[in-house]
């Protein structure tokens, strides 16, 4: 069976149908796996089934950090899918010097810094979730805020912040803004953000800093307004 079809019929034609009702929970306490290293050497050597247990361990938890990421359901089904193809292909050169589920995030993460990378030429792109029936909303307009307490005026405001956030981070490298998705989104450490994006701890501190800063820059005319 070619690699495409396998793939295809261990993640579904669609992928997941949909996400669990707490989206926002850390991933990195979201998984209850078995022994991942067991079933990755029953793959090594052609056992699909392995392979099959493998995805449906981690489709929800690869769909979610794709979805955070990208900001859209269909990119975030194409990589989603995209992710496990190439996992499956090279499983083989998987040598157990980090864990399966830091590796299959850093292709994940690889190929969404790739799509930002391209999506950035269009500046003029928002960053909203595409829903499957094609409509649009932003994410951080779901976020609630408790001090609002139901007043126009406040949800006004608290929107007015979000989309000036969004710009904000829109101006961040994509790897800047990779790096503070996952900390603060996803509330991965910094340790591991670094195995993910194949550097160290330190260099993810730094660009996390520089992430931070260059926010706080954008955002200051609001603080003093």
């Amino acid at each position: 069976m070619p690699a495409e079809a396998l793939v295809l019929t261990a993640v579904g034609a669609r992928g997941p149908k949909s996400l669990p009702a707490k989206a926002g929970r850390m991933v990195s306490q979201a998984l209850n796996r078995t022994d991942d290293s067991l079933l990755i050497r029953e793959a090594q050597r052609g056992d699909r089934a392995a392979f099959e247990e493998l995805v449906r361990q981690y489709d929800r938890a690869v769909l979610r950090l794709a979805l955070h990421l990208t900001g859209s359901e269909q990119d975030a089904q194409d990589i989603y899918q995209e992710a496990f193809l190439k996992a499956y292909r090279n499983l083989g050169s998987f040598r157990f010097e980090c864990s399966f589920y830091t590796w299959i995030y850093r292709i994940v993460t690889n190929l969404c810094l790739d799509h930002i990378r391209k999506r950035q030429v269009r500046k003029e792109d928002a960053p909203v979730v595409t829903t499957s029936e094609g409509e649009e909303y932003s994410l951080i307009d779901q976020v609630s805020d408790d001090r609002a307490h139901a007043n126009p005026e406040h949800d006004l405001m608290r929107r007015e912040l979000g989309t000036k956030i969004s710009v904000a981070l829109g101006k961040l490298t994509p790897r800047e803004r990779m790096v503070f998705e996952l900390k603060h989104y996803q509330g991965l450490k910094l340790r591991t953000i670094g195995e993910m994006l194949n550097t160290t701890e330190e260099t993810a501190k730094n660009t996390l800093f520089r992430a931070t800063q260059k926010l706080r820059a954008s955002l200051a005319p609001m603080r003093q307004s």
